[in-house]
Order: structure tokens, then C-alpha cells, then sequence
């Protein structure tokens, strides 16, 4: 049988897996994101008994994505301890010298599993944002995870700040900008209460819809992706859905013409699965591609 692993190397856990050639998962773990070298001990110890065709990587970042750079393959100006110009993916090609490899951000691979088996089906675009911890967003353009001189760093693009916010922001490097403004620790910055704790009428949520509503005019704007898509924890408040979709809607203004808000902006189709399913697909077509 042929095994395919996928690695969702996110700054808090990573999500192990290995699937056969159907990409069914017939083993998963997940692995707390610590120094790198108990993280890698872990990996290596879960995946060691498989002889692996590929393995799909999408890590945490920023990372280095073109091969000819010597950080090819590193994590990079990350806020993680012990992570920063971490050679990540050197190590584990350092283990598996014969396994082929697929390296991109885990939303770039989030954003391609949901493409290719979740909410952008039958699509050759999307844009997928996650809201957590952290911002991110993965694009994918022509059925292809769109890269240039770096991977897309959407969560730190700037929005106008809403007339009424005073908030400082939690970004480090820029402050107030998308993830400063509206990812879950500026929830609890704002009102001391964690966002999975405030109740579905306070004020807040508002607040947040005006900023990834914002955010969701750029990005079509920009990009004119045929869907977004939006997970993370966050988003498991139901309520937001639609108040980030009237916020979009009010702030485009009729501007730009795009599907039906409610087919255009969804959640994920793969609830927490999207990331380590674009790994393990990836990986594989590393492999396809050559035969």
C-alpha cells in the first residue's frame, strides 16, 4: 500500500497524518508545538513506521518558499520561540531522504483542500481565511497556490480603523493592523473576556464583522477570488457569518458586482480537516505529477 503523509505545522499543534491512496486517513495525532527539537522527536516517532511516498507540509509562518533563496524551507520572522529561521523542512528531508516533498503555509494548503474537496469545489479560485489566534489567508488562482517573491500575508494588510475603535492593536510587528484588530486575542483585549465567552449580543462582534468585512472588499477587490472562505476558531460563533456578510455588502457599496453574498462568503467546508487534507493532497501530487 502507498502512504502519504501531511504535516499541518500550525504554533500551537501540529496535526500528523498518513493516508493511503485514496487520501483516507488511517492514522492522525497531534503533536504539541514546543521547541523544535521535542516537536520534530514527535513527528519523527509518529511517522518513522510508514515507508512514506511524499509528505505535504503546510507550516506555520512567514516562510521561505522559493527554492533558488537559501531559507527555502525555513520558518522566518515568527513570533514563535526557538522557531525563528528554523530550517524546518531541511529536517525532516534530513529524515526521509527518499520521500518526495510539498512545502506551503498551512492556510495555502487549507485554502487548496477546501478548493479541491471542501466549500470551493468544482472552483479554480478561492481566498481562505483563518481567524484565531492569529490572521491568515491562503490563496489559490488558477487551481494553483498563488505565490510570488513571498506566500500572501493578508492577515497584516492594513484596514481603516472604525471611527469609534481607540484599540491599540496586538500585532507585533505592526500594531494596528488586520490581526491587530481582529483576530480572537483582540477580542479578550478589548473586554477582558475570552471571545468563546461573550455572549452573541455584545458590541463587539460588530466590531469585528466591520473589519473582516473590510478585509473581505479587499481581498475581492485585489484578487477577485470566485469564493471566500472563512474558518478558524472564531468563526465558530454562528452569528457572524452574517454580520461580516452585511458588513461586506455595506462596505462595497454595489461597487463590484460578485455572486449572491451568501454563496460568495462561506464557512469552510471541512471544519478543522481543511489544512491537513490540502497537506496530504499536495504531497501526493508531488508524486502524480511525475509519473
Amino acid at each position: 500500500m502507498m502512504v502519504y503523509g501531511g504535516i499541518e505545522a500550525g504554533g500551537t499543534k501540529m496535526i500528523c497524518a498518513v493516508a493511503d491512496d485514496q487520501l483516507t486517513i488511517i492514522a492522525q495525532e497531534s503533536i504539541p508545538t514546543t521547541t523544535p527539537e521535542e516537536t520534530l522527536a514527535a513527528i519523527f516517532a509518529f511517522f518513522d513506521p510508514y515507508d512514506l511516498v511524499s509528505l505535504g507540509v503546510g507550516s506555520f509562518g512567514p516562510i521561505g518558499i522559493d527554492p533558488t533563496q537559501a531559507t527555502y524551507g525555513h520558518i522566518l520572522a515568527t513570533p514563535k520561540k526557538g522557531w525563528q529561521q528554523f530550517d524546518f523542512l531541511g529536517a525532516l528531508k534530513k529524515r526521509y531522504p527518499e520521500t518526495a516533498f510539498a512545502w506551503t503555509t498551512d492556510v495555502n494548503a487549507a485554502a487548496y483542500g477546501e478548493l479541491r474537496q471542501g466549500a470551493a469545489q468544482g472552483k479554480d479560485s478561492c481566498v481562505y481565511l483563518t481567524v484565531g489566534t492569529g490572521i491568515g489567508a491562503g490563496v489559490v488562482r488558477e487551481g494553483k497556490i498563488f505565490e510570488g517573491i513571498g506566500h500572501p500575508e493578508i492577515g497584516h494588510t492594513y484596514v481603516k480603523r472604525h471611527s469609534e475603535d481607540t484599540y491599540a492593536g496586538t500585532c507585533p510587528y505592526h500594531g494596528d493592523c488586520l490581526e491587530g484588530l481582529a483576530a480572537g486575542p483582540s477580542l479578550e483585549g478589548r473586554t477582558g473576556i475570552k471571545g468563546q465567552d461573550l455572549p452573541q449580543d455584545h458590541e463587539i462582534w460588530g466590531l469585528q464583522a466591520f473589519y473582516l468585512g473590510q478585509a473581505l472588499v479587499n481581498i475581492t477587490l485585489t484578487l477577485a477570488p470566485e469564493k471566500i472562505i472563512l474558518g478558524g476558531g472564531v468563526m465558530n460563533q454562528p452569528h457572524l457569518l452574517a454580520q461580516i456578510q452585511q458588513a461586506f455588502l455595506k462596505q462595497m457599496a454595489g461597487y463590484m458586482e460578485t455572486p449572491p453574498v451568501e454563496d460568495y462568503i462561506v464557512t469552510w467546508g471541512l471544519p478543522n480537516k481543511s489544512g491537513i487534507i490540502g497537506c496530504l493532497l499536495l504531497g501526493k501530487e508531488q508524486v502524480t505529477a511525475h509519473d
